[in-house]
Order: structure tokens, then sequence, then C-alpha cells
């Protein structure tokens, strides 16, 4: 007897549909499935027999084929365990067809019949709802992250007996529900604040213009200065996520597998902080099943790299692409997979190796060859695509023992929500969303600048070196500048402010 079971599977960070098609006849007890299965989808058969058998149903001594449709498509993961359970029930006549037909099912058994929580839950619900199902049936503990999806009833469920008992009508369940808003009024508040961080004001004043823009941000100072500090608060004066943004990143957290047991949503803007012993694969993403790195994992967030010069070039080489196109293509010999990578980079560096070159308090014990060989790990073409450079120096004792008297992170969060209003509104119906992701025809458009501008940067341009990128990257960063002030039209004072911010660029650097 043929039966047919509907469940998932996760692409990239996108789900597809799969049908798992049972089929039991007369023959030699034998139980094969087919369709492109990993390792962990072959190794079903022993979990779904004990499973069956110990929730007190009979396993057919019979020959059984499992299809997983499309069969062209490699199928990872344990989710399958359910969906095949319920198929052998289904042709055994335990389970009408034309009921479980309703449903898209998807779920990891234990031996002892209890249904386990899976990866990637959320995208499945988001495949079932546009796929126009009725109903999905979800493992306990995925419950959270698959309710945000509206229109759609989710039924968490613990057992293999309850399923059969929902199928069969000796039971019923109540979908789950979760109230989006209430996610986000719960997350708004954040353990840091800058009001913490003692001086620095000029630091928090490019940070502040970095998260007005989405602008991408190095910072250059001795050990102990801060930098970690004030990365560490950058999401604090991020505005805040909206719905599509959550659901984006959420995404991306389910497939990986990082959503805490009843994490609904990820609704504060993600801080990734790697190590800088990760390899290219960790930071981008790929392995020999492809998985989001680091940079997706940052998607809507900040990826900060502390010292940063100490991460192996070829891996910093990486980083170009997914800071241009905002997204990450992975190719193998099967298959391309595309993650989503629109992140704000903050990296922090020492201005030499021993940390103290140019400190008026410290002697720098580096050569300049060693200060060059260590500032050279970054290239030329990574440094171009950080907007905004800032020194951050020794805090002085009097800043460190004076009342705090700081701007909160609220205060800062608000000027920088309404200059993100106004770019949103200048860049409706464009694909961008902030000063930092503009093209040079939107620069020609929104960045117009007077004769004294122009002079002031034609100046600029000469006795530092600057290149085309950077000159770009200035009249971007003086765009968010007036934005934060409110201002239609560049002045000269916006742009005089946006050449500081590129000091990395100067030829008398050393």
């Amino acid at each position: 007897m043929l039966a047919k079971v509907l469940s998932s599977a996760v692409l990239g960070i996108d789900a597809y549909r799969v049908e798992v098609e049972v089929d039991i006849t007369s023959g030699l007890p034998t139980f094969t499935t087919v369709g492109l299965p990993e390792t962990s989808v072959k190794e079903s058969k022993e979990r779904v027999k004990s499973a069956i058998s110990n929730s007190g149903y009979r396993f057919p001594d019979d020959r059984i084929t499992v299809n997983l449709a499309p069969a062209d498509i490699k199928k990872e993961g344990t989710g399958f365990d359910l969906p095949i359970a319920l198929g052998i029930l289904a042709a055994t006549g335990i389970i009408p067809q034309k009921i479980i037909s309703q449903y898209l099912i998807l779920g990891e058994l234990s031996l002892d019949g209890r249904v386990k929580p899976v990866r990637g839950s959320l995208p499945m619900a988001l495949a079932a709802k546009e796929a126009g199902y009725k109903a999905i049936i979800v493992p306990y503990d995925n419950r959270s992250e698959a309710s945000v999806v509206h229109d759609i009833d989710v039924l968490p469920v613990t057992t293999l007996s309850q399923v059969v008992a929902l199928l069969t009508g000796f039971a019923s369940l109540e979908p789950e529900k979760t109230d989006v808003s209430d996610i986000f009024e719960k997350e708004g508040q954040f353990e840091l604040d800058y009001a913490e961080v003692m001086g620095q004001e000029h630091v928090k004043r490019a940070l502040e213009i970095a998260a007005a823009g989405g602008h991408n941000l190095i910072m250059i100072g001795p050990p102990g200065s801060g930098k970690t500090m004030l990365a560490k608060r950058l999401p604090t004066i991020l505005p805040p996520m909206t719905f599509k943004e959550a659901i984006e990143t959420t995404k991306i957290f389910s497939v990986i597998g990082l959503l805490g047991k009843d994490e609904a949503l990820v609704t504060k803007r993600p801080f990734r902080s790697p190590h800088h012993t990760i390899s290219d694969a960790g930071l981008i993403g790929g392995g020999h099943i492809p998985r989001p790195g680091e940079v997706s994992l940052a998607h809507h967030g900040v990826l900060f790299l502390d010292e940063l010069p100490e991460f192996k070039k070829h891996v910093l080489e990486v980083l170009r692409q997914p800071l241009e196109d905002f997204k990450v293509t992975i190719s193998r010999a099967t298959t391309t997979l595309t993650y989503p990578s629109s992140f704000m980079l903050v990296a922090a560096m020492n201005p030499c190796p021993c940390g103290y070159f140019a400190d008026p308090k410290h002697a720098c014990r580096c050569s300049y060859q060693q200060i060059h060989r260590y500032r050279s790990k970054i290239s030329g073409p990574l440094l171009d695509r950080i907007d905004i450079h800032v020194d951050v120096p020794a805090v002085p004792y009097k800043d460190i023992m004076q009342e705090s008297n700081a701007e909160s992170s609220a205060q800062i969060r608000k000027r920088v929500a309404a200059s993100r209003a106004i770019q949103s509104k200048r860049f409706t119906r464009t694909k961008i969303y902030s000063n930092a992701q503009m093209s040079s025809r939107h620069i020609k458009k929104h960045c117009q600048i007077d004769a004294a501008s122009r002079n002031l940067l034609e100046s600029a341009i000469d006795k530092l070196g600057l290149s085309a990128r950077a000159f770009n990257r200035i009249l971007k960063i003086a765009r968010t500048i007036a934005d934060l002030q409110a201002e239609p039209d560049l002045q000269v004072d916006h742009i005089s402010e946006a050449i500081q911010y590129r000091n990395l660029d100067r030829k008398t650097q050393l």
C-alpha cells in the first residue's frame, strides 16, 4: 500500500516542500530510503522502527520503500523521522490518507516515541503558509519560532502517539499563538549603555554617525582605551528591528540551531565577535555541508572584528564580496547557495604591534618595518570599504574619575532613528535603506555640494592622496551628518567633519 506525507527541508535559509512517499509490499523485510538521503536520513529507519514499536503500534514485517521527492536534491537532518513513521502507519491503514495530507509535518523521533526539535522550523512554517496548508505539525520545543507565522495553525506535539491520536480524531490540539508585539516590547531593554563609558566623546560621535548611516567603522588606539567597550554598546543605539528584519535574522539562527527553546524571534540586532583564529568558512559560511557563517549571523546587526591585523589575511579578503553585495554566494559541485549578509563591520586595532605608536606616555618599541608589516595585513581594497576611521586615545585620569553625565544610549538612539527615517523616505522604491548603500548614481543625486565644499574636498584629496572610493565615502558620511542635523543640503562643516574620519588614508600616517 502507498501513502504520502508532506514535509519540508531547508536549502540555504529557505525551505522547500518534500513529499515523503512510503510503499509497503509483500516480500522479505527490508527498509530502503531513496531520494539522495544523507547519513542522518538513512539512519532514520532504526529510530522510526523503535519509535513505532515502543509507541504500541506494529511495525510491518514487509518490504518498505521510502522515497523523498524531489529526488535530485540532497536531504539532510533528522526532521523526516516523524513523516516517515506516519507514512508507515498510513500505509498500514492506521491513519487516514485524506486527513494526513492536510498537514505539513516535521520532527525527529527518539527510540521511545518522543518528538524532538529540529532546525529550520521557522522557514518551514513560512513555506507551509505560502503553499496554502491548513496547519503544520511541529515538535513542542519548536512551537515558539514556528508560531510567529500568522494565518496557519501551528500544532505542537510531544509524542508519536499524540500525533496519531490527533490524525485519527481521538484527540485535539489548540494551535500555538505568539504575540509578536509583546515580544518586541519585552526585548527593548539593554544591559549595556553608553552612559557608562567615560570620555571618548569624539568616538561616540563617530559611532553615532556610523549607526545613523549604516557605515562600517574601524577604531585605532592603544590597549585599554575602550575600543571593545564602545563596540559592544553599538547595538544599543541602532534603530529597532522591523518585523521583516527580525524574520530574516531569525531564519538564519533557526537553520543554524542557535535559537533558544522558548525564543520565538531575534528582536535585538545581533552582535557577533569571532576570534581572530576563525577560518574563512567560519567567517563567510561554507563547509562540507554548507552553513551560514558569522557575516550572515550578523545580518541586520554588527560584526565586530577585534585585533583586526591578527586575522589571517586571506580570511579578511573574503569579506570584500559581502561588504559590497550584502550577500554571500557559496558554490559547490552540486549546488549554489546564497546567504544574506547585510551587516555593519566594526573593527578595532592597535596602531602598532606593541600598541603604543604615537602615544605620549608610553614609548613605542616597534621599528618602522614592524609597523608597516603589521598594518599591511589590512589591504587597501578592504580599507576602502570601511567608511569611518577614528583614533581612540587612552582615557585621561580626569575623565575616569569624573561623575558620569554622558548621554545615554536611548538619547542617541532617538537621533539615529530620526536619521534613518529621513533615509527611508529618501530611498523609497529602491532596494537600499541607508546612506552607506548608496551607489554612484545615488551619490550624484543626493550629495550635491556647493563651491566652498568642492574646494575643500579638492584640497583634501590632493594633500591626503585619497582614492576615488574614499571620495565617495566622504560624501556618504557627510550626507549622514547632515541627516542627523535634519539638514537637506550638504554644508562645508559636514564635509569637513567627514574628512576627519579618513585618517588611515593619509600618506603621512606613519
